[in-house]
């Protein structure tokens, strides 16, 4: 049929009588001429004769029967208005949806929403079949723009038909709206599965209304065919019955694809837009409900009525769904019945003839967060669409949406953009710590600074870490605070003892005083401490006349103070100020008192904590920073970004420095000296290699940090956003003792029975302090060799522990032999061995099973302790040959030879699985003596649930022995490999002699070439000169490139600086760059 020529009727009725697929080609004909300018008005006359030809109604039904196609009209609520009709004229064929009760339900359901809910507003509509719902909603609502869409290709076809045939009269003249715009100005239809065709066009919606199926296809492989114009009629109209499987958790109640329309819909609507969708229900209103309320809607239900289920529907895939799981859908025995029957007897009911029948509700619902829901779900989209089912953003309790969506899209935002989680220095985070001070000086008003807080893992932490710090002769400690110090320090002394100068065992004696002002200050006044903690009562914290007398009495005695403000700090946007706040807002705070705070009331998590100290003496400030690093490593970064996350809520909308400050008075002149720290801390943390201060304007390459800053593998990046996307996590999806023990077993043979115990903290460092107490408490010698890892050496020295080191040889790469082993403890009474292994820190090297028996059999000779730290342990590249550990058979015969002899697996899961910035160290101890000294010494750091939940899915998916986390894993340890050879290239290009390394993320090199050489280093107004030695080459590196190494008074290897290698890589290029600028600027 010639384009340009009008068929003629009774040809177009022939050509559609031989099929249904003749009959879709002679309509697209007339669909063409349509889109023609210049033969519309005839095609349009054409269809207003072909109405007239089949106007009544069993003319019509007959028309269909007979030449597959129907043009009928379909009445809409009465109304007024310019140019309203009450009517539309439609036409359907039997491939593509057909108005029913359903659809029509759902328009009443639109209904129920004001027109200006559409006015002017960008729509889409979803399955749109033959368009009349989109068409309706622009003829009635005049929207800017109506997308009707469908995956049907022939449904979009008719829907333009539709549309034509709605737009222009039946002379085929424009029909003009009172915005002079006719149907054709305000809608479009396009083939596009769910929203493809808007999220690929970058189309910004405001109204999203969805009419979609339901029912999974009882024949599976149907729906997994290729979806096109020319497939079958029974293909293309399954389309507008059934949906897939869709890879959501709904789709076992058949909403799966309702589900992937919601979170397509969030990803393109506009924050303040609307999504209305029909929802059956069958699987019931409270599973409808929960699709979109936890993925972060709040939902209203606008219509609710019943329907007849469609006869043409097969309902056996519900009766499949609940035959393997208790779910009961909802049936009803036509529509009178009220009493709900599952889906096995409405099946076996509609077999035998009976019509059933459905709840169908219309529900309309908004995002309650939009920009940071949209911010989770932009994440999932990229490659995390497994969590999707994990997610949960329902919450009967506003403040806690609006506590932990933000937090959420935080932390999407982070793993989004950034493969590793950043470096940040121990005291906290720069950000985190600049909150702290913002909130200070946004809601009470005290001009503080980042240089004025110190972070802690916890408030019982900084408690101990400051006494630590200060090792007081005397320490009097509110008895609120003083419940998680340790028991040695909390044992009864007579004055005698106290005036004599005795410490108790461990360091500190500790007086326990209640809450209470005037007695903690008689206290003070008879046994005249060096150390007063204590919170405040709370009819006393209202004011600050409490903290004044405090203030004032431990000042005069010479006595350092710490406050406790936890139970009185509010993290609200109106906070009630408390009396230590209040005083600090007017004075600065004096030198010898710091202020502590525990943050632990959030709405979601009530074990998930962070502390931080306030201290504005500069000293003071540096000793406490130096400290948190020694003996916690660093606070968790997660736990900041979750305080930080409040914090920025709190100070996103305020306008910055709104009010000035007022100048604060400063403190009275003191009476006498302040206890001080003691000239043995000062000289050790002097004497300690830690993290270097950097400045915005001159970043540092961090290859002194026992992290990786290697690209986060994808499993462990969903296994951390899944911990918190969870709600109602259970303890078993918490317990990780299986799945340690398991790796332990599997890795180096390590067996645990009764009288072991798993211990597990926020870091392997504060398990190996705490072990390093236990030698202490049992008058114990730890021995170190020679090339041990430089912190832990540190943190021993920092403790008071009493220390032997073990010379190792250059020869055997600096490992520990029989021979040196047995040398250094043979004549050490209660000796305590330090191994590192399999991979030892910092060298590289590796034990191999054989070398670790052997040293293991000399330990139990002679009756040691053994701290066996793996924690460096698991990314093996240069280590042929090297057949892991099995420990098992030597531990169980070395067990009765020595009564004292018991060895502690200390490890983590940093170099297993490479999990970046997760803290998590576990602990086990197989003699019950030592057990119980272990937990003398309170105060350990846990690890939040959420931190345990992540670790157990990482540890489920490594005993899976394939997968993500394996590929990612080798890909990691390949990598890594090759960076070795890299650094090592680079190094002895320039001058240095590099120890081959064959695991870990270190090596250890010497600069053969440089030593004894001097440099000059101009900054500024400022020059520096170094002739390069052991003591000095770290700095010298440091102020010359920007590149900050572990010097040889680190490694304990005379020459041999580390260098940690695990950088992104950015980092890793300058830090080559900076190695070979050093040389030039030597040479």
């Amino acid at each position: 049929m010639a384009m340009g020529v009008t068929p003629c009727l009774e040809d177009f009725l022939k050509q559609c009588h031989l099929s249904g697929d003749s009959a879709y080609t002679a309509i697209r004909s007339l669909l063409e001429r349509l889109e023609d300018p210049t033969t519309r008005t005839h095609a349009r006359i054409f269809l207003s004769e072909l109405h007239k030809r089949f106007h009544s109604k069993e003319a019509s039904e007959s028309c269909l029967r007979t030449y597959h196609f129907q043009i009928q009209d379909i009445y809409l609520e009465q109304y007024e208005g310019f140019q309203k009709r009450r009517k539309l004229t439609m036409m359907v064929i039997p491939s593509i949806f057909m108005p029913e009760d359903w659809s029509f339900t759902f328009y009443e359901g639109i209904n129920r929403h004001p027109d200006s809910i559409f006015k002017d507003r960008t729509v889409a509509e979803l399955g749109c079949g033959n368009g009349w719902i989109s068409i309706a909603i622009a003829e009635k609502c005049s929207p800017l723009k109506v997308y009707g869409l469908d995956i049907n290709p022939r449904a979009v076809k008719i829907s333009w038909i539709n549309l034509y045939m709605n737009a222009l009269d039946e002379k085929g003249h424009p029909i003009y709206d009172e915005e002079n715009k006719t149907l054709l100005d305000r809608v479009e239809f396009h083939e596009s599965d769910l929203l493809s065709y808007c999220s690929d066009n970058h189309i910004e919606l405001e109204r999203i209304v969805g009419c979609i199926p339901q029912i999974l296809n009882p024949n599976p492989d149907a729906m997994s065919k290729m979806v096109t114009e020319n497939a079958s009629e029974e293909f293309l109209h399954s389309l507008s019955n059934y949906c897939a499987l869709q890879g959501f958790v709904e789709d076992q109640f058949g909403l799966g694809l309702i589900a992937r329309a919601v979170e397509e819909g969030i990803s393109v609507i506009k924050p303040l837009g609307i999504m209305i969708f029909n929802m059956g229900g069958r699987p019931g209103q409270a599973v409808c409900r929960r699709l979109f309320e936890r993925r972060g809607l709040r939902v209203d239900q606008l219509w609710q009525t019943k329907v007849l289920q469609a006869a043409d529907t097969d309902i056996s895939a519900l009766v499949e769904i609940e035959k393997n799981s208790p779910h009961r859908f909802e049936f009803f025995m036509g529509l009178a019945g009220d009493q709900p029957i599952c889906a096995r007897t409405a099946w076996a009911y509609a077999k035998a003839g009976g019509r059933i029948s459905h709840a169908l509700s219309v529900y309309s619902c908004q995002l309650r967060q939009p920009n940071q829901v949209k911010e989770v779900f932009e994440f999932l989209k990229n490659g995390f669409h497994d969590i999707s089912s994990s997610l949960d953003l329902s919450f009967q309790d506003d403040s806690v949406a609006d506590e932990k969506i933000p937090f959420l899209a935080y932390l999407a935002s982070v793993l989004k953009m950034n493969s590793f989680l950043p470096y940040e220095p121990p005291a906290g985070s720069r950000r985190f710590r600049n909150l702290i001070s913002g909130f200070m000086r946004t809601y009470h008003h005290i001009p503080l600074t980042a240089d004025n807080v110190v972070v802690f893992p916890s408030r019982t932490v900084a408690i101990e870490s400051s006494l630590r710090l200060l090792s007081p002769r005397l320490a009097i400690v509110d008895e609120q605070l003083s419940r998680n110090l340790p028991k040695q320090w909390l044992t009864s002394l007579n004055v005698g003892e106290i005036e004599s100068g005795k410490h108790s065992v461990g360091g500190v004696a500790v007086i326990e005083a209640p809450r209470q002002s005037d007695s903690m200050m008689e206290l003070i006044r008879k046994l005249k401490p060096e150390v007063v903690v204590t919170g405040m009562a709370q009819f006393e914290s209202v004011t600050s006349s409490a903290f004044e007398r405090l203030t004032d009495i431990t000042r005069e005695i010479g006595c350092r103070l710490f406050v406790d403000i936890s139970d009185h700090f509010e993290l609200s946007s109106l906070p009630s100020s408390n009396g230590v706040l209040k005083y600090l807002a007017g004075n600065v705070l004096p030198s010898h008192v710091a202020i502590v705070c525990g943050l632990l009331k959030n709405q979601v998590y009530s074990d998930l904590e962070v502390a931080f100290v306030i201290s504005e003496e500069e000293t003071m400030f540096k000793a406490l920073c130096k400290t948190v690093e020694l003996l916690q490593g660093n606070s968790s970064v997660i736990s900041q970004y979750y305080y930080g996350c409040l914090f920025h809520e709190l100070l996103a909308f305020q306008l910055a420095d709104r009010h000035s400050l007022p100048e604060r008075s400063v403190e009275k002149t003191r009476a006498f000296e302040v206890n001080g720290f003691s000239s043995s801390a000062i000289s050790r943390l002097d004497h300690t290699e830690l993290a270097v201060n950097e400045s915005d304007e001159f970043p540092v390459v961090h290859m002194d940090v026992n992290q990786s800053f290697l690209p986060i593998t994808t499993p462990v990046k969903a296994s951390m956003f899944e911990s918190f996307a969870r709600q109602n996590i259970s303890e078993s999806e918490t317990d990780v003792t299986c799945g340690i023990r398991e790796m332990i077993s599997t890795s180096y043979g390590f067996s645990s029975d009764s009288n072991s115990e798993f211990i597990y903290a926020d870091s392997t460092v504060a398990l190996f302090n705490k072990l390093v107490l236990c030698c202490i408490q049992e008058g114990g010698t730890l021995c170190f060799p020679t090339g041990s890892n430089g912190n832990y050496l540190s943190a021993a020295k920092f403790l008071n522990a009493k220390i032997a080191n073990i010379p190792t040889e250059p020869e055997v790469g600096y490992k520990l032999t029989e021979k040196t082993l047995a040398g250094a403890v043979k004549n050490l009474n209660k000796p305590w061995v330090y191994i590192s292994g399999p991979t030892i820190s910092p060298t590289g090297l590796l034990y191999s099973n054989e070398e670790i028996n052997k040293l293991l059999l000399v330990c139990a000779k002679f009756g040691a302790r053994v701290i066996l730290d793996t924690s460096f342990s698991g990314v093996e590249f240069n280590s042929k040959g090297f057949k892991g550990w099995n420990l098992a058979g030597t531990l169980d015969k070395l067990s009765s030879v020595h009564p004292n002899f018991c060895t502690a697996l200390l490890g983590g899961l940093f170099s297993k699985m490479l999990t970046g910035g997760i803290k998590f160290g576990y602990l086990l101890i197989n003699q019950p003596a030592l057990i119980e000294t272990f937990h003398c010494f309170a105060g350990l750091s846990k690890p939040h649930r959420t931190i345990k939940y992540t670790v157990k899915k990482l540890l489920d998916l490594k005993d899976q022995r394939t997968g993500d986390l394996l590929n990612s894993t080798y890909e990691l340890t390949e990598f890594l490999a090759g960076r070795y050879k890299q650094l090592k290239q680079r190094l002895e290009a320039c001058g240095w002699e590099v120890l081959e390394a064959q695991a870990g993320v270190s090596i250890i090199a010497k600069p053969l070439t440089l030593l004894g050489k001097t440099i000059k280093i101009k900054k500024g107004e400022s020059t520096y000169e170094f002739k390069l030695d052991d003591s000095n080459l770290r700095e010298a590196m440091l102020r010359a490139t920007g590149l900050c190494i572990n010097s040889a008074s680190w490694t304990g290897i005379p020459g041999y600086c580390c260098f940690m290698m695990a950088l992104d890589d950015s980092d890793f290029e300058r830090s080559l760059e900076c190695i070979s600028n050093f040389k030039s600027l030597v040479c």
